[in-house]
């Protein structure tokens, strides 16, 4: 009988704020963070005792100030990421067309700028992880795994 050890993963939230032109909120991460300079949707690591329902829309009021009913939110894609260290993380995304408040940088040790950008044409300087979810998300795609050595069934590399 064989003894696994059970699987345990970071989860991640994330928030495509989706305005009426098709483009989406990025944001460029700065200071002391994973991928500093480089773009990603507001979100983040859900917080113990969170749903991730309430954790997108924790992140969003954080991170651009915009308050978002939950009936707003739509949830949009799951991928499976692996980092090229080895380190795996499921990350829930939602998009919504609706929100209360302009977007403005509430963190500005950890973004420096706000950028709208054509999610099928994002910028080459997305994090690989996020130029993934945007990929999978204009195909419509609901799951993706990404950074794994093989493929999964409707994942991409």
């Amino acid at each position: 009988m064989s003894h696994r050890i059970r699987y345990r993963s970071v989860v991640d939230v994330m928030v495509l704020l989706h305005r009426t032109d098709g483009r989406v909120l990025l944001l460029r991460r700065a200071g002391d963070v994973y991928a500093r300079g480089l773009l990603a949707p507001p979100g983040g690591h859900l917080e113990d005792g969170e749903t991730v329902v309430e954790g997108a829309l924790r992140e969003a009021g954080e991170e651009v100030g915009v308050g978002i009913a939950p009936a707003d939110l739509e949830f949009c894609h799951l991928i499976h990421h692996r980092s090229p260290e080895g380190q795996a993380r499921l990350g829930v995304v939602f998009t919504t067309q609706r929100w209360h408040g302009e977007p403005r940088n509430r963190e500005p040790g950890k973004c420096s700028a706000l950028v709208w950008a054509d999610p099928g044409r994002p910028p080459a300087d997305c994090v690989p992880y996020t130029a993934a979810v945007l990929d999978r998300f204009c195909a419509g795609a609901l799951f993706s795994a990404h950074g794994w050595p093989t493929t999964t069934a409707g994942g991409t590399e």
